[in-house]
């Protein structure tokens, strides 16, 4: 989804010449009319849909700083470029200290807009991202920290509000990667708990003969190895919130201490001579159906029902495709700035590719594509090549022609038994962005009888290998083959490609 730009001028010609740049630099206009009709956008039903503003400081009803001032109030940090018939300095400095990011002085060229809308975005991208990773190291996250365009998201966040506002117990399910603890974190970070500490334990990554110890703490030598006392997390978490995240991988044993804890308010430490009281919040969350696990005997029934008080469903990305673009424009800021990258966009097919891509890792996992596309850009756009192995699954294997012995081998049954092969590798990475390795494509050399194939059958799967792997550029086929380009479309019509098979933005010129 194209990120949305509200653009408020009262001159309806002025409005429609803005409106048509903004839409063929590839953003999604709204139009207001006024100051009035623009604080109406921005703090009505769909204000978290905008991402910039393009304002007229000059406009008979609420002006350009006057609507300023109210997002200021409002604590609104969306970019706002101001735009004026009258650039004096002194309206310059009046907008840019009401918080406007850049001004343009009317008519504006396109060329200038475009420069001024992709700093304006790029930069509050970067700077949310920083201030949502700080108050999430801090303990001080809230909802509107979560990126989500996905409606059924925000039905999930509106039922985690409710749920900060008390102490009830909450119980997050869903697959790995999808933000479990992100939601923990703003539940406290929303609660009257928010100045005390966050602590979050990965109950899965504990070897179980330390399971006790780590949650409950332990005594200076009550077991080898116990040199000094060890408080535990409850302790560590008390008067804050306490986040056992995989807490359907605890032990038995370790069930029953945690169900003491909860019911009375206390813990025994291992070793120690007198329970000790806790006061702690208790979200936890699990990837497994933890009912599931009580009907077979893995979970406690009673601690089920402890910890079962307020359940949240985090639904997976594949469900919330809205999402996918949100997301990909803050991970590409913030590794953008990690990276010391200057990579200003993701091209629009890359977005679609990514939504149609089912994510088995969640969030986690597009977050990680994002950084290796950032890792990997040579230029200052990313597009599908950036994702070799999404694209394999989503675009599909290329055709490698009927009198090739061996195509793609499918990623669950693993290679067939086929000839020898000259592998063709789209990106050396040991990486994958998906349950299963990307398949190595591969030219067969010898037929099913064992003889050579004719030369012009392995130069024909060559060709249409490279027409997939670099996206039907054929400038750039030709470059990496080393053939000129009129030469590459006279072997292509030699070979039986249709003329329609040529990019529309590709002419043969004479090398």
């Amino acid at each position: 989804m194209a990120e949305s730009i509200l653009i408020v001028d009262d001159d309806p010609v002025q409005r429609r010449l803005v409106e048509s740049m903004v839409r063929r630099f590839g953003y999604e206009p709204v139009t207001a009319d006024g100051g009035d009709a623009a604080i109406g956008a921005l703090f009505g039903a769909d204000a978290g849909q905008i991402d910039g503003v393009i304002l007229d400081l000059v406009m008979p009803d609420l002006d350009g700083l006057g609507v300023l001032a109210r997002m200021r109030e409002a604590g609104l940090n969306i970019p706002v470029i101001v735009q004026t018939a009258h650039g004096g300095i002194d309206n310059v400095i009046s907008a840019m200290r009401a918080g406007a990011v850049d001004f343009v002085v009317k008519p504006v060229g396109a060329e200038r807009l475009q420069v001024s809308l992709r700093n304006a975005l790029a930069t509050s991208a970067l700077e949310t991202e920083l201030q949502r990773l700080k108050r999430s190291r801090s303990g001080t996250l809230t909802f509107r920290d979560i990126i989500t365009r996905s409606p059924t998201m925000q039905a999930v966040l509106r039922t985690a509000e409710k749920a900060a506002g008390s102490n009830i117990p909450v119980l997050i399910d869903g697959e790995s990667g999808v933000g479990k603890e992100l939601i923990a974190r703003a539940i406290h970070g929303a609660g009257e708990r928010r100045a005390k500490p966050f602590v979050a334990v990965n109950c899965g990554a504990i070897p179980d003969n330390l399971v006790e110890s780590t949650l409950f703490g332990h005594e200076k030598g009550s077991f080898t190895g116990a040199t000094e006392r060890h408080i535990g997390k409850f302790l560590e978490a008390s008067g804050g919130t306490l986040f056992l995240d995989e807490v359907g991988e605890l032990p038995l044993a370790a069930q029953v201490k945690l169900l003491r804890a909860i019911q009375e308010g206390e813990v025994d430490p291992v070793g120690g001579r007198k329970p000790v009281k806790v006061d702690v919040r208790l979200i936890s969350a699990s990837n497994r159906v933890l009912s599931t696990a009580v009907r077979e005997g893995r979970f406690r029934e009673d601690l089920f029902y402890r910890l079962h008080v307020f359940p949240i469903t985090v639904p997976p990305l594949r469900e919330r495709p809205q999402d996918i673009a949100e997301l990909v424009r803050h991970f590409l800021a913030r590794f953008n700035a990690e990276e010391g990258k200057r990579i200003r966009a993701v091209a629009a097919e890359a977005i679609a590719m990514l939504q149609r891509f089912s994510w088995p890792g969640n969030v986690r996992q597009l977050e990680n594509a994002i950084f290796r596309a950032v890792v990997l850009a040579e230029g200052d756009e990313i597009g599908t090549a950036e994702f070799p192995q999404i694209a394999y699954q989503v675009l599909g294997a290329p055709s490698l022609g009927a009198g090739s012995a061996a195509t793609a081998p499918s990623p669950d049954i693993g290679p067939p038994a086929a000839p020898l092969l000259v592998e063709q590798q789209p990106l050396a990475t040991a990486e994958r962005d998906g349950p299963h390795p990307p398949p190595a494509a591969g030219v067969a050399i010898l037929d099913q009888a064992g003889d050579f194939r004719p030369l012009d059958a392995i130069e024909s799967d060559i060709i249409r290998f490279a027409i997939v792997h670099y996206n039907g550029q054929m400038s750039e086929i030709a470059r990496k083959l080393q053939i000129g380009r009129s030469t590459l479309y006279r072997k292509l019509k030699e070979l039986g490609f249709e003329d329609s098979e040529k990019p529309e933005s590709e002419s043969v010129a004479a090398e």
